[in-house]
C-alpha cells in the first residue's frame, strides 16, 4: 500500500549499539523538533534507544535516517523500525524518562 507524502504516518523505532553518553536522545529530541514530527525519544537498557514519531510521510523519512545516522560520537549498530496507527496524542517531540 503505497502512501502520499502528505499523509500522516507513525514509527516506533529502537536502535543499538553506541547510543548512550553521546547526546542521543538530544539529538533525536532536537532534529524531531526541528523537521515538525511529534512523539517522544528515551533509553532503553544498556544500550538502546527507543523513539516513537508521528508526522507527514516526508517528515517521518527524514526523521528515521538522521536517527538511524545519530550524532557524530555514536554508532548505530542494528535498528528497527515498525509503523504503528497514528493516534494523534503529541503535541510536540520531547524526550522520555528512561526504563
Amino acid at each position: 500500500m503505497e502512501t502520499s507524502q502528505n499523509e500522516i504516518i507513525r514509527v516506533h523505532m529502537w536502535v543499538s549499539g553506541r547510543v548512550q553518553g553521546v547526546g542521543f536522545r538530544a539529538h533525536v529530541e532536537y532534529h524531531g523538533s526541528q523537521i515538525g514530527v511529534t512523539g517522544w525519544v528515551r533509553n532503553v537498557g544498556y544500550d538502546s534507544v527507543e523513539t516513537v514519531a508521528e508526522g507527514t510521510r516526508a517528515q517521518i523519512d527524514k526523521f528515521v535516517a538522521i536517527v538511524k545516522q545519530g550524532p557524530r560520537a555514536s554508532r548505530v549498530d542494528d535498528e528497527r523500525v515498525e509503523t504503528e496507527t497514528v493516534t494523534g496524542e503529541f503535541q510536540e517531540f520531547g524526550v522520555k524518562r528512561s526504563i
